[in-house]
């Protein structure tokens, strides 16, 4: 059996990771549109000497941004950018670069948006689908939060877990892929999470105990309603505060 020569091992190894981050430069640069929609990408060689790589990285780069629908090949004009409306917008390099832009708010407030209408509904649905065990889980995770108010930093973090719980009790798991695919880039931003203090926190759990109340009573409407004044109230805090210090 031939050895693979330790140089051509570590090419090989090495390739997806130097066009992974081609990728996510390029994805950033097209979408906060410093290539705007209709214009050609760099020809290839420019590509190459702009990020120190081969063509051949430049293909596999090129490649799968045709598959996020960011780009097209036409001939005689070469990679040209196409319109936002192609893109694969739940793409997580596409999601991330669109939080960056300078309309990035705008992104935010659209997730906002969509994290009501479905974690709304997905309240409901796990306080009609309850189960004394789902019931305990959650009851376990109130008081861990509780505990936690005196710390924002570690609050949050179990803040995502109440929400993944109250999402798993309802059983709907194609609304939950959207948020947390969603949600996970989102997280990544500043801008989104902000900077939480106790007061902040305090008013939170009790978003979280109104929430936790209606589902275990099995009231559907009273625990959309406490879900979706929650994820509305919460975002409309974080984001008066970064205004203010913008």
């Amino acid at each position: 059996m031939t050895e693979t020569p330790p140089a051509e091992s570590l090419r090989i190894r090495r390739r997806p990771r130097l066009a992974e981050a081609v990728v996510e430069d390029l994805v950033k640069s097209i979408v906060t549109e410093t290539y705007p929609a209709g214009t050609a990408l760099p020809p290839e060689g420019m590509l190459g000497e702009m990020y120190g790589v081969s063509r051949t990285v430049i293909r596999e780069a090129t490649m799968a941004l045709t598959e996020k629908g960011l780009v097209v090949s036409q001939q005689g004009r070469g990679t040209i950018v196409r319109d936002s409306s192609a893109w694969g917008m739940l793409d997580p390099m596409i999601l991330a670069a669109l939080f960056q832009r300078e309309d990035g708010l705008v992104y935010l407030d659209n997730l906002s948006e969509i994290r009501s209408l479905l974690e709304g509904a997905m309240a409901a649905k796990a306080a009609e689908r309850r189960t004394p065990a789902a019931i305990a889980e959650l009851t376990e995770q109130m008081a861990k939060l509780e505990r936690l108010i005196p710390h924002p930093a570690a609050y949050v973090h179990e803040d995502v877990a109440f929400h993944d719980i109250v999402m798993r009790i309802s059983g709907d798991k194609l609304s939950k892929a959207v948020i947390d695919g969603v949600q996970a880039e989102a997280l990544r931003n500043h801008g989104y999470s902000g900077k939480l203090n106790v007061e902040h926190v305090r008013q939170t759990h009790a978003a979280h105990e109104a929430i936790y109340e209606a589902i275990v009573r099995g009231d559907a409407d009273g625990a959309s309603q406490a879900m979706r004044d929650h994820i509305e109230l919460s975002w409309a805090r974080r984001r008066a505060a970064r205004e203010l210090h913008r």
